[in-house]
Parts: structure tokens; sequence; C-alpha cells
């Protein structure tokens, strides 16, 4: 078919709430590399948003699942899964947890990192003990309770009443966080980096007061590691950067490289809360996907991914820096690892966007003068000494128009 023909059928059939996509339609993708219907190339520094860890069509994720396809698919939890509880081992052996469950996004992750919580304190014999803060800008996902915790209002204003009981906090301030915690608080749930707002660090500091904070009050820590999970900052998981542990963390997006699933991880004296007829899924964590799951973790520990993201990160970022030296269009540029946010000083990203698809480069935009960059794992220093010239000459051209 071609482009015209399937934007077409989109808007005949397709529910629209993408609003105009992109003009582009995507046949095959190989490493950095994704090919449109017509043959064109591009370098793709999204990753699916944060997806595609391995790059596109990895051998070793393929083999994976045509292998497992070729078997069976999906058989249900009512019967044990060597991929399921194989998966779940890997998990628990490279983190601080001790139990795995699965999902099939991360909104769903969440779902049951927000029923655990609630959940444990009742078992508790302490019901009260249900609300839940928030950081203002969060991004957890787009259920009701979800969207929530979401600690933005954009998300949340067409779906009131939202599901109670949740609050949201400033990021980086104790302070804040303090004077909100009250005996009706079961959790404190937030994301390391916030990536959906523009990538947003906590920091050092912040981290282990907010530990502290839940070690004095009794309040669950929650860590929702669905964006910045994974190897995406340079860790395996954000929290390391920080030398804390969660009580509750989740998992998604890079989980199986592009094949849905979700993760929930928690510590024994957490997880033990959960008992038979507490928490389900008929998809979660079918042969198939703990398959691919286990495939891509095994991928980015023994290809050492993580390392690389912290040195490509780095170099990324230091070009990066050496653009805002020369070009007053970027006013920042932010995160860890291959999780990038470049601020623009004007309101041009959709453009730059834009342009920068023209070009052959995918790339994200959040609001209207944010960048993201959210590469796969595997990137190297010749596919970003590609993309810098270029989008210092995009920068170059909005500083002169707008």
């Amino acid at each position: 078919m071609h482009l015209n023909e399937i934007i077409e059928m989109d808007r005949k059939y397709y529910m629209n709430t993408f609003g105009n996509r992109a003009p582009v339609c995507f046949e095959r993708g190989e490493g950095m590399y994704l090919w449109d219907i017509e043959g064109k190339r591009y370098t793709d520094l999204l990753a699916g948003i944060a997806v595609s860890a391995l790059g596109h069509s990895h051998p070793a994720l393929v083999q994976a699942i045509t292998d497992q396809a070729s078997k069976f698919i999906h058989c249900s939890s009512l019967y044990y899964i060597e991929s399921q509880a194989k998966l779940a081992g890997l998990i628990v052996e490279n983190s601080c947890a001790d139990k795995v469950f699965f999902a099939n996004s991360g909104a769903e992750a969440n779902e049951g990192a927000i029923k655990l919580a609630r959940l444990y304190y009742r078992k508790k014999g302490l019901p009260e003990k249900f609300e839940i803060i928030t950081l203002e800008k969060s991004f957890h996902g787009r259920t009701l309770a979800t969207l929530a915790a979401t600690g933005q209002e954009k998300y949340q204003k067409n779906y009131s009443p939202l599901t109670p009981k949740f609050l949201s906090v400033p990021i980086n301030d104790l302070d804040a966080l303090e004077k909100a915690i009250t005996p009706y608080t079961c959790a404190v749930m937030l994301e390391p980096i916030q990536g959906e707002s523009g990538v947003n660090p906590t920091t050092y500091d912040y981290m282990h007061g907010v530990r502290e904070l839940c070690n004095q009050k009794d309040v669950l820590l929650i860590f929702d590691e669905v964006q910045c999970g994974l190897g995406r900052t340079g860790k395996l998981f954000g929290y390391q950067h920080y030398g804390v542990e969660p009580d509750i963390f989740t998992l998604a997006k890079a989980l199986a490289g592009g094949f849905p699933i979700g993760a929930l991880c928690a510590k024994d004296f957490v997880a033990s809360a959960f008992e038979p007829g507490d928490h389900g899924s008929t998809f979660g964590g079918n042969p198939l996907a703990c398959r691919a799951g286990y495939a891509v973790l095994s991928t980015i520990l023994n290809e050492k991914l993580c390392e690389n993201s912290e040195s490509m990160g780095q170099y990324f970022m230091d070009s990066l820096n050496g653009l805002k030296k020369e070009n007053s269009m970027i006013l920042e540029v932010r995160g860890k690892g291959l999780m990038i946010g470049v601020e623009l000083s004007k309101p041009v990203a959709k453009t730059v966007n834009a342009k920068c698809l023209e070009q052959g480069f995918l790339v994200g935009s959040v609001g209207e003068s944010i960048i993201r960059l959210l590469p796969p794992l595997i990137i190297a220093k010749q596919d970003i000494d590609a993309f810098i010239p270029v989008f210092r000459d995009i920068l170059a051209q909005e500083e002169l128009h707008s």
C-alpha cells in the first residue's frame, strides 16, 4: 500500500487518539535503522519511546520469539511456565527484588504496585493507610488509577472523578513530601528520572531523604522504572545511581524489546501480601512474552549494554553541550545515560522534531520546547556523530527564522 492509502484507512477505521502522526510508515528495521515503505532509511534515536533497547531485529530476540511461537504461545498461569520462572529469576538475581509478577504493560505493573501497597497495610490491620503520594510532572500510565497517580493535570482533566486517593508534590522538595505524609499514607511512588515531562532527574540527596522518610513514617517506597530501567540510564536500574533501594519497583518498555510485557517487582516482606486470588492476569507472563524478555535482559547483561549506555550517553551529552556553547537555542541538556532531554529556548520542539524526521532521524518532543532522545542501547559514536551536525543545522535555521 502507498502511504496516503494507509493514512486514509487509518482515519477511517482507527480511533483518533494520536492526532496527526508523523507522515511515515515503516516496513522493516535492523540495528539502529528503520526503513519506510518507500525505502528511505532513518536512524532511530527514540527506540519506540525507550522500548527497542536492542535496536531492531536483534538476532537473539528474533530467534527467541520465532522459536517459542513455533512451539506454543499461551497456556495461562494456571500451569507452570519455564520462561516465566527463568525471567523472574534473572530479574531477582540482578536487582534488589525477591519476587516478580508479570503484567502486559507499564500501566498494569503500576496498578499492581498500587494494589500491593494498599493490600500490604490492610493485611497488617491498617486499612486506613491507602493514600499514595506521587510527584508533580510524573507519568505512571493511562488507566484510571495510574492517571490519578500521574502528576499532570492535562492527562487527568477529562476523566474525573479520579480514583482516590493520590496527592502530588514537587520533585526534589523533601519538605513538601514530609508535610504531605500523614497516618493515612501507604506509599510514595516516583520515577527516579521522569521521562514524559521532559527528562527530569531526582537528586541524590532527595532520594536518600525520601528513603529515610519512608522508613521513619512506615511508608512503602515504590519506584516506577518503566522508562528509566533496564540499562537506559547507564545502570541496569535507575535506583542504582542513588544508593537506595525501593520496596517495590516496576518495569516494562524495554523488557521484551517491543513485545508487550510489564513486571511488578518487590521485596519479600511486601510481596508476601499477595496470596492466591489477590491478583492475576490472563496474558501476563505468557510463554512468548517471557521468552522474549529473557532474551532481551540476557543480551543487555551479556553484551554489557549498560556500560555502552553510560559511555555513549556521556558522549552524546558532551556533544550536545558542545552545541549549547555555540547555539543559544539550547537552554539545557539533562538526563542520565541514554535518557536525554534537550530544552530549547523557543517553543519550536515540534518543528525541530519534524525537520529531524525529514533528515532521516527519529527523535521525540515533549511539549513546546523539549527534544527527547532515547536511542537503542546499542548506539555507537558514528550514529551520534552523524546526528549532531544535522541537529546543529536545524537549530541554526530555527534560530534565524523564529
